[in-house]
């Protein structure tokens, strides 16, 4: 009888979660911030949702070119070590060979042990390559639409996020009981969304909720008591 099938799982999309973390994270609080100083200053929603949408849509624009700008960055620098790794083990042989001795090293290999490895490895120097890539320098190559799905991921991660907080100053006429319906929402989603990153980055879901619900809400708070001061000067 065949063993039972090991069943190992593993997530494997850890850059486009972390673009919707850094997308909502941001677009949850942020413009929940700016409505919550807002509305200590102003009693008219509708100033309140024109800054919010004007912030959204600057602030969206913003974060994804800083995704696609870090992204491009990264094949950038993987396209150099690419290059000097290819030139080195030509130019200088012995001493890659002598890196990979040290890799293996780390892991308990011996010498002798890693020496048929080795051998395999200089019969294809495309492999070569790419085991110093990666156990050398920790690189993988990127996926080279990766600059563009890191932005447009970012981007709509913030406007989803957004318009959270401010749907109660779209339906709602006085701010005052905007901001009031605002924060009970904003800090629930600021709660689910902690909870559910928790999960996906393997950490306790419950403890990721309340961090990131008091960073939302502390955020509102200081803008909504800088606001208060600055309008009764």
């Amino acid at each position: 009888m065949n063993p039972a099938a090991h069943d190992e799982r593993h997530f494997l999309s850890g850059d486009t979660v972390r673009d919707v973390v850094i997308g909502l994270s941001d677009g949850l609080t942020v413009p929940f911030a700016l409505a919550a100083g807002l509305s200590g200053a102003v009693s008219n929603t509708h100033l309140v949702v024109l800054a919010g949408l004007a912030e959204i849509a600057a602030g969206s624009l913003a974060m994804g070119l800083g995704g696609y700008l870090a992204a491009r960055g990264d094949a950038e620098h993987y396209t150099s070590e690419l290059k000097r790794e290819q030139s080195e083990i030509i130019t200088h042989t012995r001493d890659e060979e002598e890196e990979i001795y040290e890799i293996f090293r780390q892991y308990g290999v011996t010498r002798q042990e890693s020496e048929p490895v080795l051998l395999a490895l200089k019969r294809d120097p495309k492999a070569w390559v790419d085991f110093m890539m990666r156990f050398e320098l920790g690189l993988d190559e990127p996926d080279p639409r990766r600059a563009v799905i890191s932005a447009a991921t970012i981007a709509f991660s913030y406007v989803a996020g957004g318009l959270v907080p401010l749907m109660p100053y779209i339906v709602l006429s006085y701010a005052t009981e905007a901001l009031q319906l605002s924060v009970l929402i904003t800090l629930l989603a600021l709660a689910v969304f902690g909870g559910v990153k928790g999960r996906l980055l393997g950490t306790h879901w419950l403890r990721s909720a309340a961090q990131t619900v008091l960073v939302g809400g502390l955020a509102a708070a200081a803008a909504y008591g800088l606001a208060k001061l600055f309008s009764t000067v």
